[in-house]
């Protein structure tokens, strides 16, 4: 079994901001007892930054501006793959850090040079330590939190375990801070819009942090085939009973039974959009019920500036998405191609503006 197991910062650093290496231990620990037992684990690690601040501003006087956190999280990144790193040698095991950023993922040629490289680590017997490359990320196209880092790496990898461990016990049916009657949702077969407010809003995929941040992961993963926990980091062997699903871990995604192929579950969640589509009533259903491509005629409006060839997200009137797809129109040139029928479009541009083959629906 391929395992990728996230763990977030406030289960890896301790009250001062330092790595806490009691915890690395303990979680090294279950991964070691994994590979024993013939799985394959990766790990997503945040932490970096709150590690440079612990290492540089002890007393938390530091300035808040993008450049001082990514400089911060240099000087982190070593300090916590160094815990990382002696924690896994004293159970035998070998780490290797990965840093990944969205360009990564954005471009195909990169996105299958990245699984080729973590392949090869896993084929040498490395445990892939893991974080997104915040010392040289862009604000406008990070990831925004290793949630999604985390489930885009099982994409990547068509993972059968994605473990989200967090300081709470998984996804409850309330906040506890407002009722004490909140109980352990302990499986979950849909994630639909109920469920997204339980936990705390619209589970975007841009979100950042939290447990909307996680639900938007776990949705992410089950499309990609992958069973989902969110469950505690101080619950002892929680990897192994993630594995074996063992009740009350935590709250366990179910995978979507007809999983996409490795195209589309990269049109899905690996590329960032770049504007939105809006289309009538009857565009919706030809795409939704029909499986039929985007054409002209469907379209009432365009947001964004995107060119052609990149994603975008298609919505209804009421701007609800319901797809995504790779479009064979730019923004720029709106005015010659919205609603119009095929007949009536310029000779240089395409039929469709997306092509059932580039399109998704969510």
């Amino acid at each position: 079994m391929i395992v990728i197991a996230k763990i977030g910062t406030s289960s890896v650093t301790a009250s001062n901001g330092a790595v806490d290496i009691a915890a690395v231990g303990k979680l090294c620990a279950e991964v070691a007892g994994l590979c024993r037992d013939g799985h394959t684990v990766v790990v997503v690690t945040s932490g970096a930054v709150t590690a440079g601040v612990a290492a540089i501003a002890p007393l938390g006087e530091h300035r808040n501006d993008p450049m001082t956190l990514q400089a911060l999280s240099a000087i982190g990144q070593p300090r916590l793959m160094r815990v990382y790193e002696d924690a896994l040698r004293s159970e035998g095991l070998l780490a290797g850090q990965v840093l990944l950023a969205p360009l990564d993922f954005a471009h195909r040629q990169r996105y299958l040079h990245a699984r080729d490289t973590f392949t090869r680590l896993l084929e040498l017997g490395v445990v892939p330590i893991v974080n997104e490359n915040d010392a040289i990320a862009d604000d406008e196209i990070r990831f925004g939190d290793n949630d999604r880092l985390a489930a885009l790496v099982a994409h990547l990898l068509r993972a059968d375990l994605l473990v989200l461990l967090t300081d709470t016990a998984g996804l409850l049916s309330a906040d506890p801070r407002h009722d004490a009657e909140a109980t352990l949702i302990e499986e979950v077969t849909e994630i639909d819009h109920e469920l997204e407010q339980v936990a705390g809003g619209a589970a975007s995929l841009m979100s950042r942090g939290g447990m909307s941040s996680k639900l938007a992961a776990a949705k992410m993963a089950v499309w990609s085939g992958s069973r989902v926990v969110i469950a505690s980091a101080r619950r002892p062997d929680v990897l192994a009973e993630a594995v074996t699903g063992q009740p009350g871990v935590g709250t366990i995604f179910l995978p979507q039974r007809r999983a996409l192929g490795a195209r589309k579950l990269w049109i899905a969640f690996a590329l960032r959009p770049a504007g939105r589509i809006v289309v009538d009533e009857g565009a919706r259903r030809a795409v939704v019920e029909r499986g039929k491509s985007l054409l002209p005629a469907g379209v009432l409006a365009v947001e964004g500036s995107f060119e052609a060839d990149d994603a975008v997200e298609i919505v209804s009137a009421d701007r609800v998405i319901f797809a995504k797809g790779i479009t064979r129109l730019g923004a720029a040139r709106a005015a010659e191609w919205v609603g119009l029928h095929t007949g009536e479009l310029a000779d240089d541009l395409p039929h469709e503006v997306v092509h059932r083959d580039d399109l998704v629906v969510l």
